[in-house]
C-alpha cells in the first residue's frame, strides 16, 4: 500500500520547511505501523493473558487413572494453566524426550529411565525424587482356575504368558526378575507373549488371548475380567518405584514447578493411595 501527501503553493522558511517535512515524513510511518498492527504475524507475537499455559506431563501409563483425575482437578483450580497428560511405556516416553518432544515432567514406571535422562543431563537438578511405589501381581482370566500360584505357570495348561517388552517396558523387567527368582524363565520362554506396554499385558489376558500375565497391582484393580493369583515377594525384583522429575527443556519453568509441587502434596498422594498405590518404601529420594 502506498500514501502520498502533496503540498502545493505553499511557501515556507527555511525552518519552517524543515519542520513541515519531517512531520510529512513521519504521518506514513505512524499510519504504517498502525496497520502493521493489525496484520498477522506482522511484528512481534502477541501474547493474550487470557491464554493458560499449556504444560505436558509424560507419564507411565499404569497411572492414567489417577493423573486424568489429578489433571483435571488442577485445569479447574488453576484456569490460567492446561495440564496435558501423555501415556506410553516409560522407555517409549524416555526415547521421546530424547528426540526433543516437548514435555515438562516425567513420571517414569522405574528407575533405569529416569536415571538414563539424568545422565543426558535432561533433568532440572534436585527435582528428581520418587513418588510412589507399587506392586507386581500374577493375574488370570476371572473364570480361570487352572492357576494358584507361579509353579503353577509351567502347567501344560497353561498355553500363553503375557509380559511387557523388558527394553521399554519396566512392568516386564520386573515380571522378567521375578519369573527369575522362581527358577522359571528358561522352562517358560516359548510361552512367553510381549506387549508395547503393561496395559497391552492387561488386555490379553482380559480376552483370553494369553492364559496369565504379571502386571501391577494397580492395573489388576481396575479391571473386572482378571483375577489376581499372587503377589510377587518384594526380594523377587528391584524395588518398583516411580520417580519424577522436571525437564530442562520445559518452556515454562515457574509453572512447570509449581504443577510437580502439587503432583508432591498430600492430597495428590491421597489420590495415588486411592488407586492402590503406595507411598515409596524408603524416604523420598533427591538426586
Amino acid at each position: 500500500m502506498k500514501f502520498f501527501v502533496r503540498v502545493q503553493n505553499v511557501r515556507f522558511s527555511t525552518d519552517e520547511r524543515s519542520i513541515a517535512v519531517r512531520r510529512l515524513n513521519f504521518i506514513p510511518c505512524l499510519i504504517a505501523i498502525a496497520f502493521c498492527g493489525l496484520l498477522p504475524g506482522c511484528g512481534g507475537a502477541i501474547h493474550s493473558p487470557n491464554q493458560p499455559v499449556s504444560l505436558t506431563i509424560s507419564a507411565a501409563i499404569s497411572l492414567k487413572e489417577p493423573l486424568d483425575s489429578f489433571a483435571q482437578n488442577y485445569n479447574q483450580q488453576h484456569p490460567d494453566v492446561r495440564v496435558v497428560c501423555n501415556y506410553g511405556a516409560s522407555g517409549t516416553l524416555q526415547q521421546q524426550i530424547e528426540q526433543g518432544a516437548p514435555v515438562d515432567i516425567f513420571i517414569s514406571a522405574g528407575e533405569k529411565q529416569m536415571d538414563t535422562l539424568q545422565s543426558e543431563n535432561l533433568l532440572t537438578a534436585g527435582t528428581r525424587r520418587d513418588l510412589i511405589a507399587n506392586q507386581l501381581v500374577l493375574i488370570a482370566p476371572a473364570n480361570s482356575a487352572a492357576l494358584h500360584n507361579f509353579n503353577d505357570l509351567a502347567k501344560p495348561s497353561i498355553k500363553s504368558i503375557a509380559l511387557g517388552e523388558p527394553r521399554t517396558v519396566p512392568a516386564g523387567m520386573y515380571a522378567q526378575q521375578v519369573l527369575e527368582h522362581f527358577h522359571l524363565l528358561a522352562a517358560l520362554k516359548s510361552k512367553i507373549v510381549y506387549a508395547a506396554n503393561v496395559r497391552q499385558v492387561l488386555a490379553y489376558v482380559e480376552t483370553g488371548n494369553a492364559s496369565a500375565g504379571l502386571v501391577y497391582a494397580t492395573d489388576a484393580r481396575i479391571s473386572t475380567r482378571v483375577r489376581v493369583v499372587a503377589t510377587a515377594p518384594p526380594a523377587s525384583h528391584d524395588p518398583i518405584l516411580y520417580p519424577v522429575a522436571l525437564l530442562k527443556t520445559s518452556k515454562s519453568p515457574e509453572a512447570a514447578r509449581a504443577l510437580l509441587d502439587a503432583l508432591e502434596s498430600p492430597p495428590s498422594l491421597v489420590l495415588f493411595e486411592k488407586y492402590g498405590f503406595t507411598p515409596p518404601l524408603a524416604p523420598a529420594a533427591v538426586h
